[in-house]
Order: C-alpha cells, then sequence, then structure tokens
C-alpha cells in the first residue's frame, strides 16, 4: 500500500530504532508523522543467557496510544470571508482564530486527525463561490489546522473531485508542504491511495479513508474518472467492507500496531445510521485488522457503537462550516453541531485491543467562525442534544466532558 514522504523527523529516524516498522516494511522510513515531543523507542524483546541455560524472551509490553478526531472542516465562502478578516488584508487567510477555543482539546491527544470535506489550493486561485457546491479553499487552513495540533487529515469525500485531478494532486502537496498526513485518494497511478501513517511513543498507527462517491453523485456508486480508474480503491461501494479489511491486514503487515478507518457515507441530516453504515462496521471491527471507524459527511452528529469491544463513530457531524437554520431555514440546529472524540487504544501483549473513548460536544458560533466547546453549563441544548443522540444505540460506553 504506497504511502506518500511526510516532513517529519523524529528521534527514531535519527537514531535507528527498531521500533519503527515503515509502511513500506522498511526501517526508519521518513513516511511516519511523530507527535512533537513524542518519545520513540525499541519495543524488542529482553533476554539474557548463560553457558549452562537459556532464560524465555520477555514478553512486549502492552502499547497503548490516544487518538483524537474530529468531524467534517467544511469551508463555506462565508468562513474563508471570516478567515480573510482575521488576517486583515484581501487576499490573505488565518484561520487559527476559528480553532483557539479547541487547541488544547485538539493538541492533548498522542496522534490528532481531522477531516478535510474540501480541496486545497496552494495558489489560492478558483476559490468557492456562493451558492455553488463546488469547493476550493485556501492553504492557509492547512497550516491552522498544523498549529492547532492536528497530525494529518483524511480527505475522501464527495468533493475530492471539485477542483478534478489537478486539484486533488494540489490537496495533496498542500499537505506535504503543511507537514500533515494525509489519508486520501491518490493523484497518480502509481500512487493510488495516500495512507496516513503516524508514530507516537514507540506506537504506530495507519489511517485508511475511503467515500461514497466520487463525482459527488447522489448515494453510494462506483463511478470514476476515465483518466483515473484507480480512484475506485477510494470507494468502499467499490472495494466493499472485504477490501478495506485486506487494506487494514497490508498496512498491520507494514508495521502498524493499529488501524484507524475513516468513512465517508450515510445520509445527510439523519441521526439513524444507514444499512450501509451498520454492515460494514459490523464486518470491519469483528475483524482484527481495523481498531476504529471514524465517519463524516451527514453534517450532524449521529450515534457510536462498540462492536467486539472497538468502536465507530458513525457521524462526528461538522466541526468547522457556516451551516445553520439562521443561514438556510431548511437546515436543522444539528448543523452547527460536532464531536471531538478521544479513543484510547491498548493491546496487550498476547495483540488483544482494547478501547476506552471519551467526547466533547461542540459548537461553531457564526460570529467568526469560532469552534466552541458546548458544556452542561455553558450551552445545556446543544450538550443535551449531542449526548442523547451519540449514546442512542444504547452500546456505547462512553465518558462525556464536562
Amino acid at each position: 500500500m504506497p504511502a506518500r514522504r511526510r516532513h517529519a523527523v523524529t528521534l527514531a529516524l535519527l537514531t535507528g530504532l527498531a521500533g519503527l516498522a515503515a509502511c513500506s516494511g522498511g526501517s526508519g522510513d521518513p513516511s511516519a508523522v511523530t507527535k512533537p515531543g513524542a518519545s520513540s523507542s525499541s519495543t524488542g524483546s529482553a533476554t539474557s543467557a548463560s553457558s549452562s541455560s537459556t532464560t524465555t524472551p520477555t514478553p512486549d509490553p502492552p502499547k497503548t496510544i490516544t487518538i483524537g478526531a474530529s468531524g467534517d472542516l467544511l469551508t463555506h465562502v462565508a468562513v474563508r470571508r471570516s478567515a480573510e478578516a482575521y488576517a486583515g488584508r484581501a487576499g490573505k487567510y488565518d484561520f487559527s482564530p476559528m480553532f483557539a477555543k479547541v487547541k488544547k482539546l485538539i493538541s492533548s491527544a498522542d496522534i490528532s486527525l481531522c477531516h478535510m470535506e474540501t480541496p486545497l489550493t496552494s495558489t489560492n486561485t478558483n476559490l468557492s463561490r456562493p451558492g455553488i457546491l463546488v469547493f476550493n479553499t485556501p492553504h492557509e487552513l492547512a497550516d491552522a489546522v498544523k498549529s492547532t495540533g492536528y497530525e494529518g487529515c483524511d480527505f475522501a469525500s464527495n468533493h475530492t473531485w471539485d477542483m478534478g485531478l489537478a486539484g486533488l494532486a494540489d490537496t495533496i502537496n498542500v499537505f506535504d508542504t503543511a507537514g500533515l498526513g494525509l489519508a486520501a485518494p491518490g493523484a497518480t497511478e502509481a500512487s493510488p491511495k495516500e495512507t496516513g501513517t503516524y508514530e507516537s511513543h514507540g506506537v504506530r498507527i495507519a489511517h485508511l479513508a475511503y467515500t461514497y462517491t466520487i463525482y459527488n453523485n447522489w448515494g453510494p456508486n462506483t463511478d470514476v474518472p476515465p483518466e483515473a480508474p484507480w480512484l475506485a480503491e477510494s470507494l468502499w461501494p467499490a472495494v466493499t467492507a472485504e477490501g478495506i479489511i485486506k487494506d487494514a491486514k497490508q498496512a498491520k503487515a507494514d508495521g502498524a500496531d493499529f488501524v484507524v478507518v475513516s468513512m465517508h457515507w450515510g445520509q445527510e441530516y439523519v441521526a439513524e445510521p444507514t444499512a450501509d453504515q451498520t454492515s460494514i462496521a459490523k464486518a470491519l471491527l469483528t475483524s482484527p485488522e481495523v481498531d476504529v471507524i471514524l465517519g463524516t459527511h451527514v453534517h450532524r452528529v449521529q450515534p457510536c457503537s462498540q462492536i467486539d469491544g472497538k468502536y465507530v463513530f458513525y457521524g462526528l457531524g461538522n466541526f468547522l462550516s457556516n451551516q445553520s437554520p439562521s443561514v438556510d431555514s431548511s437546515l436543522i440546529p444539528q448543523t452547527q453541531e460536532g464531536i471531538h472524540v478521544t479513543v484510547t487504544l491498548t493491546k496487550d501483549a498476547d495483540g488483544t485491543v482494547s478501547s476506552t473513548a471519551s467526547y466533547q460536544p461542540t459548537k461553531v458560533n457564526l460570529a467568526g467562525h469560532v469552534i466552541t466547546p458546548a458544556t452542561k453549563a455553558g450551552n445545556p441544548t446543544t450538550y443535551d442534544r449531542v449526548t442523547k443522540t451519540l449514546e442512542s444505540l444504547g452500546d456505547c460506553p462512553l465518558t462525556p466532558a464536562n
């Protein structure tokens, strides 16, 4: 499974520690993005020997990592205009103030991941226009994502093809330039998929991403551009759960301790997961290859479920957008809401994986598009609505925030 090189330098890469098996299978591959300040160490077994006896190797200790994740970053024109106002100059953009109130939350996990809904442009040309559902976002959003504390994102969405193949290639380039990992469709046949590969505290994760459409067609489909047939590899209706499991198995063979899968799926604005969502989640999480599923697309929070001790978050909601009934009366209040989840994954010496999770409801303040934690005391309406929806299936043990 191809993985692009990322702009990151780690202690393990400098010292050649054996614990960093690269996604390509080689030792010390710089495709891994490491949490700043995280330690890396070999977890090889210790042995002792004498002339008369041989001891049994000591088992590797359990491996644990915390993964933070949030929902859609959907940069409507109004969001871009707020970024321009923050920058104070026409044609310049600063998105970082929008993340200021959640920066501590995001940066606290070992590895934090976002969902990039729209293409990014390195030249800030041909940007999104009002009223047209074809997007293109200034590259400064990637800088804000990086400075906020994310290690990477996925870009597998119904807007992947908004700027065509050149736009997909440019988006990948923007992520590379910003020093961010990326899970996404690839821009060339030689690299048909982007896999996010991350390392922290000697633990490596692989991040895979799939969407229900490339062309932004209605409903799950297998249509791909004739000039880029390899994009079918990022379509879950084409590869099915079996193909995703195969990709995840390869990622673990290439050195990943855990595999995170992002799925762009579901019916927009509907809380209940579709039959596709529930059947695919069950198939993935009952396999030993996939350890957590992060769902996006429906622009509202959907429930979570725990299957074989592992979590699926069917819909993380909108983390940043301009959607609101105050903007469009056809929209529901839940479009201003999202969650940030923190999942702790632990793999015991025998390979058994266990999970715990917590979450923080959020709401976008349209005045400046500031992402704001929704607390029980400060915003009880959003807090209660998100909490009830998230836990509505009754099989998802979670720790809510304040």
